[in-house]
């Protein structure tokens, strides 16, 4: 409860846009606020070669290894695989687990996936074995594209054989797996413009479906809140406070209770303010006894060539401290300082 309340108390006044442009040669862009950046001076062979004498080298030359795959864009690291695997008949990622330990061994892999397979294996290493890590499914089925979550389905399908969909219904339940289902339809709005009338009818409508009814309409909750756009499901939830005493968020957690509750409170979130919903996963990785690496390594790495800038200053924002900090009292050695690269100067 006291996250929660933290959370919309720090950002609520705060939405975070989702159309900054640029203009480039007359035509309107997309601002890039990613951390990792294409290196100008590409040369995959030169990089494949470096690579395989750092990992063939006596001890391992970690930090020549850092210095190639963080300072590369994922387009790059692909093109250095595919020479890699050419030019010495074996596969890097099997030389990099032969050659490297621990939590830097799990970063390093996960660089070198693309973005599709390392969503795949986050939601492999989510729902195999036992229990079910809802957190992290959540995660990526609700900040993902469209085209970004067909990718995943196709990739996933590739890799471990089985239909993404089949995988959901067996290893979660209830509204939980309703919720993740509709994510996986990939058809979200993903329009910037703003539907006022439509805001108000969906705001109503979600007031019908929970406060003002005995029980909870939990599908008219998950049909909306997993269709509309984040800039249209903002609008609703300013709208949302014409018809109720409560904000959304606050019916959501009055309403609903478990799996269902975290998911929808999270998709609120993420609409409102994508990086600081990050931002807020990444300290709680850090906050308190022990660190949760799998969280950093999957933020760090999935949001790098996304958002991680805006991501990194509202962590500054939110908990008075910047990120950098926080991972050089949390981790260390070389581990450390890959996640520092891909945060970017400090």
């Amino acid at each position: 409860m006291s996250v929660f309340k933290k959370f919309f108390k720090d950002i609520i006044g705060k939405r975070d846009p989702d159309n900054d442009t640029v203009t480039v040669k007359g035509k309107p862009k997309p601002m890039y606020y990613g951390t990792v950046t294409p290196y100008p001076n590409f040369n995959a062979s030169s990089d494949a070669s470096v690579l395989n004498s750092a990992i063939k080298s006596k001890g391992v030359d970690e930090d020549v290894i850092i210095a190639v795959l963080v300072r590369r864009s994922n387009e790059q690291r692909q093109k250095i695989k595919a020479v890699y695997e050419a030019s010495t008949g074996k596969k890097l990622e099997k030389d990099l687990k032969s050659a490297l330990r621990s939590h830097l061994e799990d970063v390093s892999l996960a660089l070198i996936m693309t973005p599709a397979q390392f969503d795949a294996h986050l939601i492999r290493k989510a729902t195999k074995g036992l229990g079910t890590n809802e957190d992290v499914l959540v995660e990526v089925l609700a900040t993902r594209s469209n085209e970004e979550i067909r990718e995943l389905k196709r990739v996933y399908k590739q890799e471990y054989g089985q239909e993404l969909e089949a995988v959901i219904q067996k290893e979660t339940s209830g509204d939980f797996t309703k919720a993740l289902l509709a994510m996986l339809k990939a058809n979200k709005d993903e329009s910037n413009e703003i539907n006022r009338k439509q805001a108000q009818e969906d705001a109503k409508t979600l007031f019908e479906a929970g406060e003002n009814t005995k029980g909870t309409n939990v599908t008219t909750f998950i049909d909306i809140l997993t269709s509309r756009s984040g800039p249209q499901l903002s609008k609703t939830f300013e709208e949302y406070a014409s018809v109720s005493d409560l904000t959304l968020p606050k019916a959501l957690f009055l309403e609903l209770k478990g799996d269902i509750e975290d998911c929808l409170v999270d998709i609120v979130k993420i609409a409102w303010n994508k990086p600081a919903f990050f931002a807020e996963r990444l300290h709680k990785a850090m906050d308190g006894h022990g660190t949760c690496e799998d969280t950093l390594i999957r933020v760090l790495v999935s949001r790098s060539e996304i958002d991680l800038k805006k991501i990194v200053e509202e962590y500054k924002a939110m908990f008075n401290v910047s990120i950098q900090e926080h991972i050089l009292k949390d981790t260390s050695g070389h581990y450390q300082k890959v996640l520092l690269g891909l945060c970017g100067a400090h």
